[in-house]
């Protein structure tokens, strides 16, 4: 361990990775106000994965901005970038102070309730920088989101509150997979924010 580190430690992975858990970061005002703006005013529009051939439309509703209206394809389709709003690029300059971190794009998710969520997977796009930042802001309903690692099938389960962050760097993509889980404990509507780098 390096003493003269100025890092947090809370990496929540034992190995293969690292996964910092800030927690809340945002004051109660601060994540209602960002929560309730994303959720009137960003144009939502339901995913789509091509699965097998088939283009499949997920309940999840997504968006995508960064820098430039760059292209960015994941699960087989490509999705063209909006220009930032104020308030997301308020939001990512508070995230890349407390990270410190750089991003220059972000993926909003949008889950109406617990019975939306992701199965398991890995963010190992070309595009993406490898081994960057990924940095998850939660608003909205409290949410488990879990690791396990792809060759031991270790798990790791962290709670995601309204206002926190969790940043995934290091090789966490290459060993981990993660998923939002399923839950008819949940009615109420959650949004996640990716910020992330796309290398062109």
């Amino acid at each position: 361990m390096d003493l003269f580190s100025t890092e947090k430690v809370n990496n929540i992975l034992p190995f293969d990775g690292i996964t910092n858990n800030y927690g809340v970061i945002l004051s109660k005002i601060d994540a209602d106000f960002y929560y309730k703006n994303f959720l009137e005013t960003i144009h939502w529009e339901h995913d789509q994965a091509i699965i097998f051939g088939k283009i499949i439309t997920t309940k999840r509703k997504v968006a995508w901005f960064g820098d430039e209206n760059f292209n960015y394809t994941y699960s087989k389709i490509t999705k063209k970038a909006n220009i930032w709003t104020d308030e997301l690029l308020a939001l990512k300059q508070i995230v890349e102070k407390e990270s410190n971190e750089t991003y220059n794009s972000c993926l909003l998710n949008l889950y109406h309730s617990g019975e939306e969520g992701m199965a398991y997977h890995s963010d190992g796009e070309k595009m993406l920088r490898k081994n960057g930042a990924i940095a998850s802001v939660s608003l909205g309903a409290t949410r488990k989101f879990s690791f396990k690692h792809k060759s031991t099938h270790h798990k790791v389960d962290v709670i995601l509150e309204h206002g926190s962050l969790l940043v995934m760097k290091g090789e966490t993509q290459t060993h981990w997979l993660h998923r939002l889980p399923t839950t008819k404990k949940v009615t109420s509507p959650r949004i996640n924010l990716t910020f992330r780098t796309i290398e062109r």
